[in-house]
C-alpha cells in the first residue's frame, strides 16, 4: 500500500471510499460538509494521523478518526484499516430507522379518508415518530 506524509483531505476521503469520486469529496469540502473540530475544511487541507473529521452525506453523519494515510483508492476491506469509524450509535440507528417507517397505503377506489380515518392515521404517525 502506498503511503505518503502529506495528503489532501479530498483525496483521502476518496481513497477510503467515503465518496465515490474525488470531485464529490472536494465539493463536499467546499460546501462545508467535512469538518475538523467543528470548523469547515478546504479540499486542500493536509490530513494528519489522529485527526477526527465529521463527514455529512445527506442525512448520514459519520465521525472518522484517521489511523493511516492512503494515497490511492483500494478495496473496501483494505480501506477499513486506514480509518476508525467512531460515529455515536445514536446517529447510526437514527439513520437506519428512517427507512423502517410505516408506509400507509389505502386501497384504490376507497375514496377520501373520513374524519375518523384521518385521526387514526395522524395518531399512528405521532406514535411512531415521537
Amino acid at each position: 500500500m502506498p503511503e505518503k506524509d502529506k495528503l489532501r483531505i479530498d483525496k483521502y476521503l476518496w481513497a477510503i471510499r467515503v465518496f465515490k469520486t474525488r470531485t464529490l469529496a472536494a465539493d463536499a469540502c467546499k460546501a462545508g460538509r467535512v469538518k475538523l473540530d467543528g470548523n469547515n475544511t478546504k479540499p486542500s487541507h493536509e490530513v494528519k494521523i489522529g485527526e477526527v473529521y465529521t463527514v455529512s452525506k445527506g442525512p448520514e453523519k459519520r465521525v472518522i478518526k484517521i489511523t493511516g494515510l492512503l494515497e490511492n483508492r483500494v478495496d473496501a476491506k483494505t480501506a477499513v484499516n486506514f480509518y476508525e469509524d467512531i460515529t455515536p450509535v445514536e446517529q447510526t440507528t437514527a439513520f437506519k430507522s428512517m427507512f423502517h417507517a410505516p408506509v400507509l397505503t389505502r386501497d384504490r377506489g376507497t375514496g377520501r379518508p373520513t374524519k375518523r380515518d384521518r385521526r387514526e392515521i395522524d395518531d399512528l404517525k405521532d406514535d411512531f415518530f415521537n
